[in-house]
């Protein structure tokens, strides 16, 4: 349960701090001061959508801090598993809206990403605002409160259900996207074979094009490579005018050793002298190596330029032979998968079949667990509305099956009331009214409340709609939730007022040139003020009602 929540520079709540029990608490209030403020709040705080437009005009930041006890054990399980455990039992959860955008959340004192606070937010507070009854309009909604009320093993059951209509839908996506016509796949295999035959026929190497060019580069210029091949070794060991390189140097090298014999300083010439010497001596052994070896195959040219052009013809596949090669390999694997496009097909019909056969059964199960728990929500139902006023009223749930696999089951739910005795149960959406539809909703609540594991329900306005005698009726009922469970209630109702055992006046004050909201907790005196306002009427009649009214009520 919420024990302590702090609000600061949150619309025009400047500063409230808010101590909260166990029970029924009220907060009241003349319309337009702000009672709709808290709910935000507290929705902001469990995870909501946190809006720059809450925070107070003219300031950069809000911030919103709670404080629970009491823990669900999933609750609990949920925050060891994410390393975030309750200190000493309790809770901690901040949440910072910034002008600037960059918000923060904090739980136990310690920053986390907002998907993870959201997720372990989650299970702490059921909020029923006024809008949430006129969901019930809404068949869609149905379904999920049966489910609902058929509690967590129900929910699992739902849950795998589930995901084995996801499955299905997903082999049906896939069979759907392998049945195509056989003209386009006898087409596309055509093609690739073409493709592949044609790469293969030339049959390219990683390199050969490069290798290529250089050979077309050496043959084109065979004759200056000849010429200036036969310049060099003459130079080098021949000589064509005079000595060669090679027998100066050998004479060089003979004249310092023998000016070495008449002048020791000149030794140290003669090891560079001789490296150069055999330096040269094999430079001429690989001139010469070169030289015989030079072979020019008549034709070779234009062979190579022949492969060029097949190489060339190749370039629609890939701009370099190796981007070919890949492409090749690509085509050759969506070969291989259309050629094995049958087998592949009947293996993910068999698949689907599976899959179908345990929808099938898991759904058929589903729908007789809905089925009682549908008996069993009309029984809690017609109690609980008895209770509420609607005495001659019935209440039933429809289902329409439905044939394809989806998530929800086999089956679409409805929820039928009849108000009056002698009429049939309809579609809620034409035959309820709003104060009926909040009192249905009220019961569903106090039904669902005796299987949640949530600690704490909020109820905002939820006797809207509601008056007369229903009214205590209305009161009784929260008072009867608030026996196991925490109850926030915002209401306009003193008889509701009059059942809480914690009661909080929400009020404006102008403040020089400001506008705040204050919540303040209400004594015995001061509630009875506030129910007084409340009922409305002359200062006096009204006083003494709101008297009798408490007393009435703590009997």
């Amino acid at each position: 349960m919420l024990t302590e929540m702090h609000v600061e520079n949150f619309a025009l709540m400047e500063n409230v701090s808010l101590n909260l029990h166990p029970g029924l608490t009220v907060f009241t209030g003349e319309t337009g001061t702000g009672k709709s403020m808290l709910i935000d709040a507290l929705g902001v705080l469990l995870g909501g959508r946190a809006s720059t437009d809450f925070i107070r005009h003219g300031l950069e930041k809000a911030r919103v801090e709670g404080v629970f006890e009491d823990l669900p054990a999933n609750v609990n399980e949920r925050l060891e598993e994410a390393g975030y455990p309750a200190e000493e039992g309790q809770l901690l959860l901040y949440r910072e809206i910034n002008a600037n955008g960059k918000n923060a959340c904090r739980v136990q004192g310690r920053t986390v990403p907002f998907t993870l606070y959201r997720s372990l937010c989650q299970g702490l507070v059921d909020i029923h605002g006024q809008m949430e009854h006129q969901s019930l309009f809404q068949a869609e909604t149905h379904q999920g409160l049966l489910d609902a009320f058929g509690g967590e093993e129900h929910l699992q059951l739902l849950k795998h259900v589930n995901a084995q209509a996801h499955h299905y839908r997903a082999l049906l996506n896939q069979e759907n996207e392998l049945v195509l016509s056989e003209r386009d796949r006898v087409q596309r295999e055509e093609m690739l074979r073409y493709q592949i035959g044609e790469i293969t026929r030339v049959a390219p190497q990683a390199g050969e094009e490069e290798e290529l060019h250089v050979e077309k580069k050496r043959l084109g210029n065979r004759e200056k490579i000849l010429n200036l091949t036969t310049e060099l070794y003459a130079n080098l060991y021949e000589g064509s005018q005079g000595q060669s390189i090679y027998d100066l140097l050998g004479g060089s090298r003979k004249i310092v050793q023998d000016l070495a014999r008449f002048d020791d300083r000149l030794e140290d010439l003669i090891e560079p002298f001789e490296t150069v010497y055999y330096a040269v001596e094999d430079l001429v052994e690989r001139v010469r190596s070169y030289q015989e070896n030079l072979e020019f195959e008549p034709g070779r040219l234009d062979q190579i330029e022949e492969r060029l052009i097949q190489l060339q013809r190749l370039r629609k596949y890939g701009m370099t032979v190796e981007e070919v090669l890949v492409a090749k390999e690509e085509m050759v694997q969506e070969l291989q998968r259309i050629t094995h496009l049958q087998e592949e097909l009947e293996q993910l019909q068999e698949n689907k079949k599976r899959v179908l056969a345990e929808y099938t059964t898991r759904a058929r199960e589903l729908t007789q667990k809905r089925i009682q728990v549908a008996e069993k929500l009309e029984r809690g139902l017609l109690e609980e509305l008895f209770s509420l006023g609607l005495e001659k009223s019935r209440f039933e749930v429809h289902f329409t099956p439905v044939k394809e696999p989806r998530s929800g089951g086999a089956e679409e739910v409805e929820f039928y009331f009849s108000a009056n005795l002698g009429e049939p149960p309809k579609p809620l959406v034409k035959v309820a009214s709003g104060g009926e539809m909040a009192r249905l909703m009220l019961a569903l609540k106090s039904l669902l409340s005796k299987i949640e594991s949530v600690g704490t329900f909020v109820f905002d306005e939820v006797d809207s709609g509601v008056g007369g005698r229903t009214i205590q009726k209305v009161g009784e009922k929260l008072a009867k939730i608030a026996e196991s469970k925490q109850v926030f209630c915002i209401t306009h109702s003193a008889p509701v007022a009059a059942f809480a055992e914690e009661h909080f006046g929400i009020v404006k004050e102008i403040s020089g040139e400001r506008t705040r909201t204050l919540v303040n907790h209400l004594d015995e005196a001061e509630r009875i003020e506030e129910l007084a306002r409340m009922l409305g009427g002359s200062a006096e009649i009204s006083r003494q009602h709101a008297e009798q009214l408490w007393h009435a009520q703590k009997k």
